[in-house]
């Protein structure tokens, strides 16, 4: 399998060769069919597996329908690191289509972001507090979102962002494409697949993380030996 079986729009697919992609992964030849084909995913694997590509490509492939000119894809991650990741991934294959992305996070100063969102962007990739803060203040219209994306949900809810996320789903309208992507499957995530979901597809691809064989080490240091500490471990 290539990617040219995926029979993706001539410029995402024109994209998708600019940027080298081959043979998809697994969880890329499981996932972007069913997206293509409007279904709701509820995919799990770990980091490193292609996940972004796996969702990104077939929204970027969707977005090309349709109106543009609003946000029509939200996608939510736990950092702004990985916010960043994802945005540049899509960017890459993306840069012939003429969709535009901005990402959201806190930690920067809300003005260039709101001045970004003004450009009628299609994309946006927003981590969950600085999301909501956009919200509040009416900086930010969610809806026309035709496809929500709630990537690496499992750290979200680790990092205490379930209420968020659930306002942020609120003002997304209910008839839309919900794709979930986690490496663990908690009672958290059953849960709340099952309140934002409509039949998802249940994708798993890799073996999913096992928190019970994962060996924590706890160093006390004084604050002034941190730095130094932090050497030694690399080294070591």
């Amino acid at each position: 399998m290539d990617f040219k079986s995926f029979n993706l729009n001539p410029r995402i697919a024109a994209g998708v060769e600019a940027a080298g992609f081959t043979e998809p992964t697994p969880i890329q030849a499981q996932s972007i069919p069913k997206i293509m084909q409007h279904c709701d995913v509820m995919g799990l694997a770990q980091t490193g597996t292609g996940k972004t590509a796996a969702f990104g490509l077939p929204i970027l492939h969707q977005l090309m329908k349709g109106k543009l000119g609003h946000v029509r894809a939200l996608i939510v991650a736990p950092t702004r690191e990985l916010a960043e990741r994802i945005n540049e991934a899509i960017t890459q294959p993306g840069k012939g289509s003429g969709l535009r992305s901005v990402t959201v996070y806190g930690g920067v100063g809300m003005n260039p972001q709101v001045t970004k969102l003004k450009r009628c962007l299609e994309i946006v990739v927003a981590c969950p507090g600085r999301l909501l803060d956009h919200i509040k203040q009416g900086t930010i219209d969610l809806s026309k979102v035709d496809v929500l994306v709630l990537d690496e949900a499992d750290r979200m809810f680790d990092m205490g962002y379930q209420d968020y996320i659930m306002s942020i789903i609120e003002m997304t309208p209910r008839q839309r494409q919900t794709l979930l992507f986690s490496a663990t499957y908690p009672d958290e995530i059953k849960e709340v697949s099952h309140a934002i979901q409509i039949d998802p597809v249940d994708i798993r691809v890799e073996s999913l993380h096992d928190n019970k064989q994962i060996e924590q080490i706890f160093y006390e240091i004084q604050k002034g030996e941190r730095t130094k500490t932090l050497v030694a471990l690399l080294q070591h």
